[in-house]
């Protein structure tokens, strides 16, 4: 009884943050006050604080409250640095082609599943610059169930992660990679205006969510001359 109890002001307080009806940086309510909204103790409604902020979706400070984060979560992927240093500065991104559907593209790396296979399939493609330099090169697929009007939606704040959270209700739970070096292809390099055949770093990731067998692929071709990679990578 009790866990369920504290699983419900979780999941409600986390659908809150995620529809963007507490933004990044406001106060969720106070303990107190919890308790008196949903009729439970103060050890359940401390517990439910204390899950969303395993999830990253809060941090907690002491004698204020528990405030609502920009959840920027590394996801075990190498990437370039310099983006997420950058936002709001000098970083751009155009798409090469809107989400449509699409079939599954044979350069994916990872396995697709019969499941999926078995599904339409949603692509869009995005080139990422700093200024007027190209640096990242991304292409995406993922399986277009459950994810009704995608195809043409606007992504939040340019956002893809953040559009299946607060639109779907969809978390990023983790990732599989893996990184080559390569020489680039003519079309490559012309994206990204470097020389035919010049070495860049092609990362191909596999997305894991909290929606079972769904996930989201990606193939990355990056130009790392200026700017090296990093830690962590937001779509």
């Amino acid at each position: 009884m009790e866990e369920r109890r504290y699983k419900h002001v979780q999941n409600f307080l986390k659908l809150q943050i995620q529809k963007g009806y507490y933004v990044v940086g406001s106060y969720l309510p106070s303990e107190n006050e919890l308790c008196s909204t949903f009729s439970i103790t103060r050890t359940t409604a401390r517990k439910a604080l204390e899950e969303l902020l395993k999830e990253g979706f809060i941090d907690r400070q002491h004698g204020k409250g528990s405030i609502v984060r920009e959840r920027r979560k590394s996801l075990g992927l190498l990437n370039v640095k310099g983006f997420s240093e950058a936002v709001g500065k000098d970083v751009s991104t155009v798409f090469l082609q809107h989400p449509k559907p699409g079939l599954w593209d044979p350069a994916i790396h990872f396995t697709i599943s019969e499941t999926e296979l078995n599904e339409s399939c949603v692509h869009f493609a995005r080139l990422r610059r700093v200024g007027e330099v190209p640096v990242m090169i991304e292409y995406n697929w993922l399986a277009d169930t459950g994810l009704k009007g995608f195809p043409g939606i606007d992504f939040i704040e340019g956002s893809f992660f953040k559009t299946l959270s607060q639109h779907y209700h969809i978390e990023i739970t983790g990732s599989e990679h893996e990184l080559r070096a390569e020489n680039a292809t003519k079309n490559i390099a012309a994206l990204l205006k470097i020389p035919h055949d010049s070495p860049i770093l092609h990362i191909s990731v596999k997305f894991h969510t909290s929606n079972n067998n769904f996930f989201i692929y990606s193939e990355l071709y990056c130009n790392t001359e200026n700017y090296p990679v990093g830690n962590s990578y937001h779509l």
